[in-house]
């Protein structure tokens, strides 16, 4: 009897020890929210457990599960955070006053990359403990830029590389790579990257392919301005073929009337190299109208060729002039005319705000004279309303497009973006569903880009998580004001430090530089 009763008292401790070993000791517990887990699945009411920077638990916490902190997010949704696979928000980073990057916090966005379009510098070693040094509010992915690395080895030489200059910057690359840029990005519209010839571009590419790198690309062509828009898609897949790397297409778009109606014949080569194995996806940002610097909408690439000074004396040189009238004049056209192109950032109040065709009228030029005389003063910035609704809509559907902003001053997708798309592609038009949404926005993402341990609500990944009121995650900023908040964001947590609380600004600094 007495050994009965010892060894029914030893197996209650065992029992007792064991449910105490099984508690979760949480920082933060988000519960009763409609949880997505970051993969294209519905959405479960789960609760959402947060141990330090990762999260610890997700399911029904019940008893299993205390917080110091609990969030109450019945009737919201639990999203992971948003990754913008293009942006352009390194000056902000660095800047002591907006390096929170709240306009795209505000927009549920956690991780942002640079370096897109060619620009990102090689220096990563440099940018990145410089950043970790000052502290930033999102997480940052970088990628090292061809742009970049061809104006510090060869100037804006609109030369082909020598042996020499091309394993300079290879080097480049490597060291890059080394030190932590998830990929290798090129401008093959803008001045020096227009210059390269493909293979040049897929011998570099071969560089970033050999650390298992992603090729990103603004092609060389989205309308009819060089080799036309299917030519540079075709381009992007040899990259990819040849360099044996994955190629993601930036801000995928038909830019103006001559290739509207491409979307189609664009998607049907995709989805062929697709089929053969090579791996090709894309972003793209939910408006009709694009942003750029005007000199780069209107202004022939030669003539930006060498240096600012040449630029000048080529537009001051009367005999090359009428020919640069001419190709302004068919760039011009191309975007839908001058008054397709909206002035969105300068210097001179009289231009802000007003289309081309305003300007010229106001200066009693023509539109032509008028760009060039703009240029030549300041670089200014432009929306152009140059895309179609259906070929918007036929990239959006596509299972290997993700959203991403594009995000320019002057410009709103800078600020809105990602519930723009929410509102006019979930809601109103119904073209996908908010779990596509999310994991376009999210989970597809970091695997596009090799983000580990990001991008999906699991166990063991860092916690950035939104909380977000769906009916009211809502674009607040348009062309007329471009940089006002969007609003939804109940909660968020960037790695398991809370940055948005109760829809106020906490001013944490928690975001990291990705490896």
């Amino acid at each position: 009897m007495i050994l009965r009763i010892l060894v029914l008292t030893f197996t209650l401790i065992l029992t007792a020890c064991a449910k105490d070993k099984a508690i979760i000791q949480a920082d933060i517990l988000i519960t009763s929210g409609l949880v997505y887990s970051g993969d294209d699945l519905p959405g479960e009411i789960q609760d959402v457990a947060v141990c330090g920077k990762k999260i610890c638990f997700v399911g029904q916490a019940g008893s299993s599960v205390k917080a110091l902190k609990t969030i109450d997010a019945k009737g919201k949704v639990v999203t992971p955070g948003f990754i913008d696979p293009h942006t352009h928000s390194l000056q902000e980073l660095l800047d002591n006053d907006h390096k929170q990057n709240f306009n795209y916090l505000t927009q549920g966005v956690t991780t942002v990359i640079n370096g897109n379009d060619g620009d990102g510098t090689p220096d990563i070693l440099q940018l990145k403990k410089r950043m970790q040094a000052q502290g930033i509010g999102t997480n940052v992915g970088l990628l090292v830029g061809h742009g970049a690395v061809r104006k510090k080895v060869m100037g804006i030489s609109n030369a082909a590389p020598n042996e020499t200059q091309l394993e300079q910057m290879k080097s480049l690359i490597a060291s890059s790579m080394e030190n932590g840029a998830l990929g290798f990005s090129t401008g093959l519209y803008y001045v020096p990257g227009s210059y390269s010839k493909t293979d040049e571009v897929s011998a570099l590419a071969k560089v970033a392919a050999n650390y298992g790198g992603v090729y990103d690309s603004h092609i060389r062509d989205e309308s009819t301005f060089n080799i036309g828009f299917l030519n540079a898609v075709k381009e992007v897949i040899q990259i990819a073929k040849e360099a044996k790397i994955k190629a993601h297409i930036a801000h995928i778009k038909a830019l103006g009337v001559d290739v509207w109606g491409q979307s189609e014949q664009a998607i049907q080569l995709i989805n062929k190299a697709r089929s053969e194995g090579i791996v090709i996806t894309a972003d793209q940002y939910p408006w009709q109208a694009s942003g750029t610097f005007l000199h780069s909408a209107v202004i022939p690439a030669w003539v930006m060729a060498d240096s600012k000074q040449a630029f000048t004396e080529r537009l001051n040189n009367k005999t090359l002039l009428s020919k640069i009238k001419l190709e302004v004049k068919e760039n011009i056209r191309r975007r839908g005319g001058p008054k397709a192109l909206l002035v969105t950032a300068s210097k001179n109040e009289s231009w802000l705000g007003k289309t081309l065709e305003e300007i010229a009228l106001n200066e009693n030029l023509s539109a032509v004279d008028t760009a060039i005389k703009m240029v030549q003063v300041e670089d200014v910035r432009v929306a152009s309303f140059n895309m179609s609704s259906e070929d918007i809509n036929n990239f959006m559907v596509q299972p290997w497009v993700v959203s991403s902003s594009d995000g320019t001053d002057g410009h709103p997708r800078k600020y809105a973006s990602f519930p723009k798309k929410y509102q006019e592609y979930v809601v109103k038009k119904k073209l996908i569903s908010p779990q596509t949404f999310i994991h376009r926005s999210s989970g597809k993402t970091a695997d596009i880009f090799g983000i580990k341990e990001r991008g999906r609500i699991r166990v063991g990944y860092y916690a950035d998580i939104n909380v977000l009121d769906f009916a009211n995650f809502l674009p607040q900023a348009n062309f007329s004001n471009w940089n006002q908040l969007s609003t939804g964001v109940v909660f968020q947590l960037v790695n398991g430090t809370l940055v948005i609380s109760k829809g106020e600004n906490t001013g944490e600094l928690a975001g990291v530089v990705l490896q």
